[in-house]
């Protein structure tokens, strides 16, 4: 369920000084490279040192495995049947003056897409997964496809030609809480949603 392959691009990446002094690792990409689903989220936790290997984030180097939004994505994956590959638009911890985390900024994701893209390609996916409006956006906008509302997007496939994917984006597991009663789902409606629109783009 936890898989630790990793796919590890530039291991001393230094693009984003800010996040450089403030990370532990770089939270690469980790999953199996012949995935039919790549999961993209907008950037890792700070993690916990003493966590348990696969529980602690941006010490790990692993994406998607902190302890609420990792534990729920992945584990939303593993009952869907989908062994899925792992990764975030940006691959450092983005640290806030006040040690919690951030909203990544323009620039930083921006660096960092590059190296989304060489996973992108070494996977192959036949459908990306992105989990929130920072994650969908940069794809939306390589693809030169305005997001405009972000919850007018959920559940709502996107060809992108570009990078010869398609794109279905969903809530950051850290919001659907709050943001899944807009859409009109409960969580079982919201869970069989996301199947059934799996089931017919892969």
């Amino acid at each position: 369920m936890f898989p630790d392959s990793r796919t590890v691009l530039e291991p001393d990446c230094s693009r984003c000084p800010e996040l450089v002094e403030c990370r532990n690792r770089i939270s690469w990409g980790t999953g199996p490279r012949s995935a039919d689903v790549m999961v993209v989220g907008e950037a890792p936790g700070a993690g916990a040192p003493d966590a348990e290997r696969w529980r602690g984030g941006n010490w790990t180097g692993m994406a998607y495995t902190t302890r609420h939004s990792g534990r729920k994505i992945r584990s939303l994956f593993f009952d869907l049947g989908y062994d899925a590959y792992f990764t975030n638009a940006v691959k450092c911890f983005p640290e806030d003056e006040d040690g919690s985390n951030r909203e990544p900024r323009e620039e930083e994701l921006d660096n960092c897409f590059d190296h989304l893209r060489t996973e992108l390609a070494t996977v192959d996916p036949t459908v990306v997964v992105s989990t929130g409006k920072h994650a969908t956006k940069i794809l939306l906008d390589f693809e030169s496809i305005p997001m405009e509302g972000f919850l007018d997007r959920v559940l709502s496939p996107v060809e992108c030609e570009r990078l010869d994917v398609i794109l279905l984006p969903l809530l950051h597991p850290s919001y659907e809480n709050v943001w899944r009663g807009r859409l009109g789902y409960d969580r079982a409606e919201y869970v069989a949603a996301i199947e059934s629109a799996l089931a017919a783009l892969v």
